[in-house]
């Protein structure tokens, strides 16, 4: 079993910035991804930015050049920044771990994030 807990949402005007954590516990296997989805109501789910044990990083299209995503092994956190937020960010973002070796994949309860133009 793997737990997940976010962090670090909240209200933030347009052109802001927030950094979103996530910590694992339980049974992390080092070769993993972890990463962020979100969703809007009414709108599909949708990846944000996943991050590999070794490094890899994928980005959504909307959010390359202005969302970081990182992580702290010593830590088993993963961290999301994002800057020059803009009001079709407002959403709610999940944190996401999947375990490579058995494919077994996790969701935190997610965190919201709510940007006023």
């Amino acid at each position: 079993q793997v737990q997940l807990v976010e962090s670090g949402g909240g209200l933030v005007q347009a052109g802001g910035s927030l950094r979103l954590s996530c910590a694992a516990s339980g049974s992390i296997f080092s070769i993993n991804a972890m990463g962020w989805y979100r969703q809007a109501p009414g709108k599909q789910r949708e990846l944000v930015a996943v991050i590999t044990s070794g490094g890899n990083t994928n980005y959504a299209d909307s959010v390359k050049g202005r969302f970081t995503i990182s992580r702290d092994d010593a830590k088993n956190t993963v961290y999301l920044q994002m800057n020059t937020l803009k009001p079709e960010d407002t959403a709610v973002y999940y944190c996401w771990y999947r375990n490579y070796r058995n494919n077994m994949g996790y969701w935190g309860k997610g965190t919201l994030v709510t940007v006023s133009s």
